[in-house]
């Protein structure tokens, strides 16, 4: 049995296939990143189902900002859920919060029951919450099956310290997913500091960095191409880093 996962968060069918292509076990796939995710329209999710062959988890997410839903945002995020459902998906990723930034209990188990089969991640509204093992409780209290934690800060090797503790407190309990902020630079320390198994990024450069990988004047490289490349690089950090500690790892996917 594998013993680590690698999610690519992603806003397009083309860089849905590059992460399949380099090695991620699966995507989150969203709209808008320059708005930390919204819902993706059902076109784009029809498009990545049926072109990928590993698990699509869709972000369920009606707008940015905060995660303080009205009753009619609310309303559309049980319609955006229910369609993602109906679609195939296998799983999705959503989080609501009381205006205090207390987990809304009552309204995340209700769309977490309306997620199954479905596996349910309570994403990174978590980490707007004021008391995170207080949050940590509340999350496992509504059935998720995951926790996408930066640790409360702006990136996941800031927030190493914190996430450690919350893999301690949950146990087998509910799988700790570090996300926010990832490096390639910084992946294996953050394992090491943090002792997930899980982590999740867009690994997104920016158009210049493509441009200056290009400049041979030859051939010029894609984002796709080099998404792929680093979720490539990722996937064998992860693995090298679990083989350093003795754990086995197969030999395919």
């Amino acid at each position: 049995m594998k013993t680590f996962l690698f999610e690519l968060c992603v806003e397009s069918l083309d860089a849905a296939l590059a992460a399949e292509r380099g090695g991620a076990d699966r995507i989150e796939l969203c709209a808008r990143l320059d708005l930390s995710g919204i819902t993706p329209g059902e076109q784009l999710i029809q498009a990545t189902l049926q072109a990928l062959s590993i698990p699509v988890h869709v972000l369920i997410r009606p707008r940015g900002g905060n995660f303080v839903y009205s009753a009619e945002e609310f309303d559309q995020m049980r319609q955006q859920l229910q369609w993602v459902k109906e679609a195939g998906a296998a799983a999705v990723a959503l989080g609501v919060l009381m205006p205090d930034g207390r987990i809304d209990v009552a309204r995340s188990r209700e769309l977490v029951e309306q997620a199954r089969p479905m596996t349910v991640t309570f994403h990174r509204a978590f980490d707007e919450t004021p008391d995170m093992g207080v949050a940590l409780e509340a999350i496992i209290k509504i059935g998720a099956d995951c926790l996408l934690t930066s640790g409360g800060a702006p990136n996941v090797l800031a927030g190493a310290k914190q996430i450690a503790q919350l893999v301690r407190q949950a146990g087998d309990r509910i799988q700790i997913m570090a996300g926010g902020g990832l490096k390639l630079a910084s992946l294996a320390e953050v394992l090491e500091r943090t002792g997930v198994r899980c982590v999740h990024g867009s690994l997104t450069r920016r158009a210049e960095e493509c441009d200056r990988e290009s400049a041979n004047g030859h051939k010029a490289v894609g984002k796709a191409d080099i998404l792929e490349a680093d979720v490539r690089t990722a996937v064998k950090l992860l693995g090298g880093t679990f083989a350093a500690r003795g754990i086995a790892t197969p030999s395919t996917r």
